[in-house]
């Protein structure tokens, strides 16, 4: 059993539970994508910056399950958006693949590799020391030049809003297949999910579930729906995402808790009623809303509800 899925505008089918591997130690990431194979996933999320790579190309071999069967999606982080490729080379050596399935631009926030972290390059009063004579939509056509080189399979974007989609669209040859996003029930984006949807863009949800103790699982509306199917709390959430047709990415590395993850979020999906939809569709206009991942970037992301925006560029 692989779980449901959906076609991508690249022509490529995406799994629709994927097992997220940010935040989760090398040790146990190897267990992790190896138990969330033999449980029947199919799609593992990755990403340069989570620095677990390696372990999780580990935990695929390990599991002897096909490569030609896994879904495999890696992320290009921020120092590289000026070379790409090598972001890229360095992801497909980590894993052990020679292709992607998915490559996704991180974050729309170019960063110089100044050569004072790695990772997090700063300027002398501590901010992020952000490339700002770099264009995204130059990031995107080297994209579109490694799926012509047979290095990636679909190609899309993470964290981008409109106003950040807007910058590589206009001159793009080839449309993201999808935009992954912190979403859930308290953070559900439904003006951005519509214009996703009205250019054939997939949405993700990262951390579905919220974050590490999350208000979600013990919220009351979400209990009583819980309740009323015999699901768990995390079982709602997931389905109804799933429901909406969005690629859920839960993390976990406890292997009854990604067991639990997988079975629950179909069956809750067989579950909830439209109605139960409609509810879970209204926290946060009730006064719940609430977006948990939200990095200091120095710039205009363009989100309404990102806490102390800066201001749009003219």
């Amino acid at each position: 059993m692989s779980g449901p899925s959906i076609k991508l505008s690249s022509g490529y089918d995406i799994p629709l539970i994927g097992l997220g591997t940010w935040q989760s130690k090398p040790e146990e990431v190897v267990n992790a994508v190896h138990s969330a194979l033999e449980a029947g996933y199919r799609h593992i999320d990755c990403a340069w910056g989570y620095g677990n790579e390696k372990d999780v190309g580990e935990g695929i071999r390990k599991s002897g399950v096909p490569r030609s069967e896994i879904f495999i999606t890696s992320k290009l982080w921020s120092t590289y958006h000026r070379r790409v490729e090598e972001c890229l080379d360095q992801s497909l050596t980590n894993l052990g693949v020679d292709y992607l399935d998915l490559y996704l631009i991180h974050w729309p926030v170019p960063l110089n590799q100044n050569g004072n972290h790695p990772m997090i390059p700063t300027l002398p009063d501590g901010t992020r020391d952000v490339d700002k004579e770099w264009k995204l939509s130059d990031t995107w056509k080297q994209l579109e030049a490694l799926v012509a080189k047979g290095k990636i399979r679909s190609i899309g974007v993470s964290n981008f809003s409109e106003y950040n989609l807007e910058k590589i669209l206009p001159t793009a040859t080839i449309v993201p297949a999808v935009n992954q996003l912190e979403l859930h029930v308290f953070n559900p984006q439904h003006k951005l999910l519509a214009y996703l949807k009205s250019k054939n863009i997939i949405p993700q949800a990262y951390s579905p579930l919220g974050s590490t103790g999350s208000p979600l699982l013990k919220d009351e509306d979400i209990v009583s729906i819980s309740e009323k199917h015999s699901l768990s709390a995390a079982d709602v959430l997931l389905g109804y995402l799933l429901a909406k047709q969005i690629v859920i990415l839960p993390k976990s590395v406890t292997p009854a808790r990604i067991v639990a993850n997988f079975k629950g979020a179909q069956e809750a999906l067989s579950k909830l009623t439209p109605e139960d939809v409609a509810k879970l569709d209204g926290l946060a206009a009730a006064g719940k809303q609430k977006r948990f991942i939200t990095p200091p970037w120095p710039v205009y992301l363009g989100f309404e509800d990102w806490p102390q925006p800066y201001p749009k560029p003219e």
